[in-house]
């Protein structure tokens, strides 16, 4: 199934789009749905009961904002959040002896 879909118009290819989005996830839906059936009935099969619990939410922190904690005074736009490596200019100014409680926010 070639299609030229230049010859579409936006919104035309916004609606097919969605249908093909909705159709996939009807498609994982379904195909969850058996495998989740398969599992209980093979553990039936052998004596066992099984509970499956869905997730909904996706596990993890992905996209979440961290507060800057530190910030170079010669230099504001200059931060660091204390996660990760420290960047260069901490660095540079730790070496010469400094602390690095004079760089934290609210010190």
């Amino acid at each position: 199934m070639k299609s030229n879909f230049a010859e579409f118009s936006e919104s035309e290819l916004a609606s097919m789009i969605d249908n093909a989005q909705k159709a996939l996830r009807e498609k994982h839906d379904n195909k969850r749905k058996e495998v989740v059936n398969k599992i209980k009935e093979l553990a039936t099969s052998i004596g066992v009961n099984v509970d499956i619990t869905e997730i909904t939410k996706p596990v993890g922190r992905k996209g979440s904002k961290v507060p800057v904690k530190y910030q170079n005074p010669q230099n504001l736009s200059q931060k660091w959040t204390g996660r990760g490596m420290k960047p260069k200019w901490l660095q540079a100014l730790l070496e010469e002896g400094r602390d690095i409680k004079e760089f934290e926010l609210g010190a």
